[in-house]
């Protein structure tokens, strides 16, 4: 069996770095001069399975802060196939924005992650059922966040607005409708300080509590676990520490998940009458005043064909960079 798990978690967490992990990202940081804030994403897939739909993410990013670094921590993205089919068209107009093979010893250096790590390539920590490589992405955000600071966030989002003035928060996936409080949050998109301790909680409970054949235990499952303890028990803290060092907000639903992955559908659909064409322009003046990005749910989502006259036409239309004219935005 640990033959097996060792087996499994090789081919996964091995980086490949031609330049330390650290060295790159600190003189990328230095030369680029970033103005905040910093962006992460990370891409555990193929390169292949990096579409139109993703590169439109770093697109609609960068539309709304030109001056921002993006940081995009995928082995298959650090490659010449990565900078020629990917990044290329980002970096001939100045954009700054950088792929480097993720290096999890150092990443996960000083942190409660460390020794899981550890024990994970000595094969005593069962990777479980779900792909090893969804549930490192889960951890490494955390830990990337908790060194740098910045904000991390999925490839399956269209930017509508600037983050520059959103400081130490998580959103709400969905929300009690009796009491108007969050019932699940998520970690599509997280924005924090270097160094925060709810993060540090965070990586506390992905490290003790991990199971490998849960979906979303260790994700959002795990961020919502964390924060209800935070909020509302004791047990968190030592010696009567204040809550307040925590010093975090949650944005209801429209900011980061305007519709639920169930009803994504609806994103897509051009309006076949004066009712849907009614609730086109509502929803869509509604994302344009309330949401910061809008989660496509690719999960959900990647089938779809966005039609003319669909919220996320406009929305892509809105957002675009350098596709403006392209007829890629009415095929994705």
């Amino acid at each position: 069996m640990k033959r097996k798990i060792r087996s499994l978690s090789s081919s996964v967490i091995s980086s490949g770095n031609k330049e330390p992990f650290s060295k790159t990202v600190k003189e990328f940081f230095d030369s680029k001069n970033c103005s905040k804030p910093r962006f992460f994403m990370t891409w555990i897939s193929s390169l292949k399975s990096f579409g139109e739909r993703e590169s439109f993410a770093i697109e609609s990013l960068f539309k709304f802060h030109p001056n921002s670094c993006l940081v995009i921590v995928s082995k298959t993205m650090d490659s010449n196939e990565g900078l020629n089919r990917v990044l290329k068209p980002f970096l001939k107009m100045g954009l700054s924005v950088l792929a480097v093979s993720p290096d999890y010893d150092y990443v996960f250096k000083n942190t409660p992650a460390e020794n899981w790590f550890n024990l994970l390539k000595m094969g005593k920590v069962n990777p479980g059922e779900i792909p090893l490589g969804q549930n490192l992405s889960n951890l490494l955000r955390l830990a990337l966040l908790y060194k740098y600071g910045g904000v991390y966030i999925d490839t399956d989002m269209i930017f509508v607005k600037s983050f520059s003035k959103l400081k130490n928060v998580i959103g709400a996936q969905t929300i009690d409708l009796e009491t108007g409080q969050w019932s699940r949050l998520n970690n599509a998109v997280l924005v924090f300080d270097k160094g925060h301790p709810l993060v540090l909680e965070f990586i506390k409970e992905f490290a003790s509590t991990f199971d490998g054949s849960k979906w979303g235990h260790n994700g959002p499952y795990l961020v919502s676990r964390v924060v209800s303890r935070v909020l509302y028990s004791s047990s968190v803290f030592k010696n009567g520490e204040d809550k307040k060092r925590f010093n975090f907000s949650i944005l209801g639903p429209p900011a980061f998940y305007p519709v639920d992955w169930s009803r994504i559908e609806s994103l897509f659909s051009s309006p076949n009458d004066e009712f849907q064409y009614k609730w086109v322009l509502g929803k869509l003046k509604h994302i344009r005043t309330k949401s910061f990005v809008v989660h496509l749910w690719n999960r959900q989502s990647k089938k779809l064909k966005i039609e003319k006259g669909s919220i996320i036409d406009y929305i892509m239309k809105d957002s675009c960079v350098f596709s403006c004219n392209s007829l890629l935005i009415s095929s994705l």
